[in-house]
């Protein structure tokens, strides 16, 4: 059947989700599932941008059909070579022997990667400012390295002010009812998608997104149609703020994250003491983690949305409790920074999780301790232990 969508004028959106798929890339739970966002152009010259995941291959193909109306297709430009939307290209190539792979050089030497040497003879190189027209639309393409992969390009249509954003703007979950931002709830629907995808996908990149983000100062944009999740053509502002607030590390939110790991219970009933101290405190926006039953690309996501977190851990194996280690590694992949932190350890004999968690996140740009000392819980803890707990809840609720 057509899933096929009129997106603005003569263009259409063509892509497919997946709601079967367990996990994005192989690592990140999508309970909603995936959308893989291709589009067609109409005009004189017929115009595919990007393909889909391989498998949600029968849908594509029957909506890029529909579309096509017995018409082939001139251009296919590839903005991004990651699989998940470069998987159809060599297939699309035979389908349609008179196509033109459009990409600039990184992204055709990444093609012929994939897909052979015999690509480079159908394929249309590009740079930065060059322009393509295609009868009314004139397409110009826009470097975005490691937004987030090295070869990634924009491309922007001049004359409908339309974006085709890559990866940029993505987010987690199937599309359901509509293909755009503005015809659901998004802040409730999408708005955690949005952040856990940009974080754990992109996050790392802060400084090449600003790049990008300043260059789309220079344009208008009207649409913005990304490679995941709804199509934006209203309050378009909204979300790029909420991208410059994510790519610069900055809090979206105030509030406090305790994450913590526990063996025993110990360290959880400590977790649980900080955080009904922190809302006898006035606090309210307090959030608790078990790194052993939460999956980390939700604790991460958090981290970058909330200012302050307190980490506690027990000593295992004479180190760090190992998921939470494993957390505060991929916290520093992905260049955690300006932070206010706090920390717990705990141990029967030789506690050391607190001082090995410190040297951590000391690497790490920016990150405060309002509250320098590491506290301990020697094995269940007592009256010494709650003096210090408080004094640690004061210094971070200032």
């Amino acid at each position: 059947m057509n899933l096929s969508r009129n997106v603005k004028g003569d263009i259409y959106y063509v892509g497919a989700s997946d709601r079967r798929l367990a996990l994005f890339e192989n690592i990140y739970p999508i309970e909603r599932g995936v959308s893989y966002n291709s589009y067609v152009i109409m005009d004189d010259k017929v115009v595919l941008l990007d393909t889909v995941d391989e498998s949600v291959r029968g849908q594509f193909y029957e909506n890029l059909y529909h579309t096509l109306s017995g018409r082939a297709i001139d251009y296919l430009v590839v903005n991004h070579v990651e699989p998940d939307h470069a998987s159809m290209v060599e297939d699309v190539m035979r389908r349609f022997p008179s196509v033109k792979v459009v990409g600039n050089q990184m992204i055709i030497k990444f093609l012929t990667q994939f897909f052979g040497d015999e690509l480079k003879e159908r394929a249309l190189v590009v740079k930065e400012g060059d322009f393509l027209e295609t009868g009314h639309h004139k397409l110009t393409f826009v470097s975005a390295p490691m937004v987030h992969w090295p070869e990634v390009m924009f491309t922007y249509d001049v004359v409908d002010k339309v974006l085709f954003s890559a990866d940029a703007f993505g987010t987690f979950g199937a599309l359901s009812g509509s293909i755009f931002a503005d015809e659901y709830d998004f802040d409730r629907e999408w708005l955690d998608d949005a952040r856990r995808y940009y974080t754990n996908i992109v996050g790392k990149y802060g400084a090449q997104v600003c790049a990008v983000l300043e260059k789309a100062k220079s344009i208008e944009i009207g649409m913005i149609l990304p490679l995941h999740g709804p199509i934006w053509r209203k309050d378009i502002g909204y979300f790029v703020s909420k991208y410059a607030t994510w790519a610069t590390y900055g809090v979206e939110e105030e509030g406090v994250l305790v994450v913590y790991a526990s063996i025993y219970g110990n360290t959880a009933s400590v977790a649980s003491s900080i955080a009904l101290k922190l809302g006898d405190r006035g606090i309210r926006n307090v959030h608790m983690y078990d790194v052993s039953k939460t999956d980390p690309s939700y604790i991460l996501s958090d981290c970058f949305k909330y200012g302050k977190v307190i980490f506690l851990s027990p000593t295992y194996n004479m180190g760090i409790f190992t998921k939470m280690e494993n957390l505060l590694l991929d916290l520093k992949a992905h260049l955690w920074q300006k932070r206010d932190v706090a920390l717990v350890e705990c141990g029967t004999w030789s506690p050391q999780s607190g001082k090995l968690m410190k040297e951590i996140l000391s690497s790490m740009k920016d990150i405060r301790f309002p509250y320098d000392d590491v506290i301990t819980i020697k094995s269940h803890g007592g009256d010494e232990l709650e003096e210090k707990i408080n004094e640690m809840v004061e210094a971070i609720a200032k």
